[in-house]
């Protein structure tokens, strides 16, 4: 039976084509997200893209799926996924934008960019006094993969000394150091000037930076977390920061999401929000990246190869 590819990606023309051109004895459907029709659903035997999970009941074929997400925590629960399916990710798509997004939330941190923007606010002038520098600095990221890798070197370029944690402490691109995370997490927490968090949520993972941890840092440090919510007790987190004990947090992801307007984070000192925005669509490098791993999987798997980026 030949395959029905359902392509729910933002292509271009030229992208069709392509994509038409490496599957020819294919039939390709295109849709959006919320404009793919059930019949379309029932009928693909691939899909490329995002599909709400709620729509892949109707996925009676289907043989492979394809995100265009790094993280694909909502495909994986129970019954969202027909027996037998496959699925791959993005993961490393939007690489650039998380690392980019983390420094910039650094570096804001280091300068009290948020105070200033408060104070102008408030026609305030008004001199904040010391600063930070993250030349120099020992960044510790925890998660050397794909986003870890981009933010480190980034840092590493602006004279930062590197250090990563994975799970099995094997080196990675733009970490002068790494170790397995298990092992060294609370080892390497006193010596960092910057932890930042990007780290998938499992179960190994969630609650991972606590209380215990957090009071582990210099009284100085800044935190970043980028990689899911749950990583981080968040409720300690706001309790140090009343206490005065680090320099600066940047969340970009939180638990839940969206955050309700009576939590705790919102009035916690020193502490810079974001709406879970560091990655997405928001560059175009990400769409093209996404465009292109699926195009190489499609290959990978008309020829019978392994597949990259296999979550399932």
């Amino acid at each position: 039976m030949s395959d029905c590819i359902l392509n729910l990606l933002p292509l271009r023309p030229e992208e069709r084509a392509a994509f038409e051109e490496a599957a020819p004895d294919a039939v390709h459907l295109y849709a959006g997200r919320r404009t793919a029709s059930p019949e379309q659903y029932r009928r693909a035997t691939v899909i490329l893209g995002s599909p709400l999970p709620a729509d892949l009941a109707r996925c009676e074929n289907l043989r492979w799926f394809q995100s265009m997400w790094a993280g694909t925590d909502e495909y994986t629960a129970p019954g969202v996924l027909p027996p037998g399916a496959a699925l791959t990710s993005s993961a490393g798509s939007n690489s650039q934008s998380v690392a980019e997004h983390m420094l910039a939330c650094l570096l804001a941190l280091c300068r009290r960019l948020p105070q200033c923007r408060d104070n102008q606010s408030a026609r305030l002038w008004k001199d904040l006094g010391r600063m930070k520098t993250i030349s120099g600095a020992r960044v510790l990221t925890a998660g050397a993969g794909h986003v870890g890798s981009e933010f480190a070197l980034r840092c590493r370029a602006l004279g930062a000394h590197t250090v990563g944690l994975n799970r099995s402490g094997r080196p990675a691109p733009g970490f002068d150091e790494t170790y397995p995370l298990e092992e060294a997490l609370d080892r390497q927490i006193p010596r960092a000037d910057v932890i930042a968090l990007a780290l998938p949520h499992s179960a190994a993972t969630a609650g991972l930076m606590d209380l215990r941890r957090l009071e582990l840092m210099k009284e100085d440090a800044v935190l970043l977390s980028a990689g899911r919510g749950s990583v981080l007790d968040q409720d300690a987190l706001v309790r140090v920061l009343r206490e005065g004990r680090l320099w600066g947090a940047a969340l970009d992801v939180t638990v839940p999401e969206p955050l309700p307007p009576d939590h705790p984070l919102w009035d916690a000192p020193n502490l810079l929000l974001t709406p879970h925005l560091a990655g997405g669509m928001r560059l175009d490098i990400t769409r093209d990246n996404c465009v292109r791993m699926a195009l190489e999987n499609l290959k990978r798997y008309l020829a019978g190869q392994p597949l990259e980026n296999r979550v399932l």
